[in-house]
């Protein structure tokens, strides 16, 4: 996969075909200097008593761990234990000897220029930070020249091997899990950009940062990007360009300028990828096809929305579900940063659209187990279809218009704004 010519001179280390591109020392310096203030700043703050949430979250917070107890728990690291290769360097597999936990080694690549301040911003950040849709980092490693982090272990790997890589005898994810998978995203990105404080911006969403746990539940890693959002006046984060192409936003690529919008663009982009099973940014002979652009010209045009449902789920899906599915991804990927949804909007309508998967499914498994017997079952499945619809109906009418006609109202509110400056 190729970079941008803007994200400028910057070490660049292979990933699964992916380049991911890093900042200089000034730059993630003041980062950690900023997460080391903030960090003071709370502590000095929190003077009452913790509630039993905060008592638990403080005993699941990162420690130090020995190198020879992550060459233990890898066996060495050896190639057996091998489950990835990520920016950072490669990913192992291991045991813990004293309780038996199954975890994830990510060890930083020697080779490497700049790992250590990403190293150090991953590990203040999830220190912090703690959701179900964050992966946990249980413990690291600094000793001498090594760098090593150590997280709890995703048994279904990452949303990238699912939709992009599956092996012949693997099935395609199916619409239920898709939605599944993006409210769940959604949700650790609400909660980075509204209820961190400061603001969390990820800045580096992608299929293969987006880990699976048992149910194909979704976790956010790889924070070794991540920058703390703008404050009080602020409009924006000033900052080298980063990330990798085909999920870049727009104006972040042009400008330097970070906002948590540039977030949301990334989401649009990982959404697009849910709903068509294609990668971000394809290889067709010799020539590279973002997929936002690819798919721009039939998220204008209604009438050819369903030609971007991916062909491997076999139209085992609501359509209804999949246009609206669509007019969320288009809403992310608005060209203008202040006509995008927040991500409170964002989990509000997938809470909503995951949330009418299962009956339709089932209906449309109604067809296909008799399609011998049309006659009754076509009676049965009709009758059964308009209830369906009339609950969708009531249910669409106060969750899903409600937000959307008055996310549409302050979005032409801002544009208007804009252009009376």
């Amino acid at each position: 996969m190729g970079f941008c010519s803007c994200f400028g001179s910057r070490r660049k280390t292979k990933a699964k075909g992916m380049i991911i591109k890093t900042e200089n020392d000034d730059d993630v310096g003041r980062t950690c200097s900023s997460f080391r203030n903030t960090h003071e700043i709370s502590s000095e703050s929190r003077q009452k008593p913790s509630s039993p949430t905060e008592e638990s979250n403080a005993h699941t917070k990162a420690h130090t761990i020995t190198f020879r107890e992550l060459a233990t728990a890898t066996n060495n690291f050896r190639d057996e234990a091998f489950i990835g290769q990520g920016g950072f360097g490669a990913v192992y597999k291991g045991h813990l000897e004293n309780t038996g936990q199954t975890i994830a080694v990510k060890k930083l690549d020697q080779t490497g220029l700049q790992g250590d301040k990403e190293f150090l911003v991953e590990v203040l950040m999830l220190s912090l930070l703690r959701h179900p849709n964050l992966v946990n980092l249980i413990g690291y490693c600094a000793e001498g020249d090594q760098r090593l982090l150590m997280y709890e272990h995703m048994p279904l790997g990452s949303l990238e091997s699912h939709l992009h890589d599956l092996m012949p005898d693997e099935e395609p994810l199916d619409w239920n899990t898709r939605m599944k998978i993006a409210a769940g995203t959604a949700k650790g990105l609400n909660y980075l950009h509204h209820e961190a404080n400061p603001p969390v911006i990820y800045r580096d969403l992608k299929s293969s940062n987006i880990l699976l746990d048992e149910g194909f539940h979704p976790k956010l890693s790889d924070f070794g990007l991540a920058k703390f959002g703008p404050t009080g006046d602020r409009s924006h984060v000033s900052t080298r360009v980063m990330g990798t192409q085909g999920y870049c936003a727009p104006e972040y690529a042009y400008s330097g300028k970070l906002t948590l919008k540039s977030d949301i663009y990334n989401f649009g982009v990982v959404l697009l990828e849910l709903i068509t099973g294609r990668r971000a940014l394809e290889n067709a002979c010799g020539r590279e096809k973002q997929l936002v652009d690819w798919a721009r010209p039939m998220l204008r045009d209604q009438k050819r929305s369903a030609q971007l449902a991916d062909p491997r789920l076999w139209g085992q899906y609501s359509k209804s579900v999949l246009k609206k599915a669509l007019e969320m991804a288009s809403m992310c990927l608005q060209e203008n940063p202040n006509a995008r949804p927040s991500m409170s909007d964002v989990v509000l309508a997938l809470d909503f659209l995951s949330s009418q998967q299962c009956t339709i499914n089932e209906l449309n498994k109604i067809h296909l187990r008799n399609p011998e017997n049309d006659d009754s079952p076509k009676e049965t499945a009709m009758m059964l279809a308009k209830d369906i619809q009339r609950e969708q109906a009531v249910a669409e009418a106060r969750m899903w218009g409600e937000a959307w006609r008055e996310k549409h109202h302050q979005s032409v509110q801002s544009n208007s704004d804009g252009l009376n400056r």
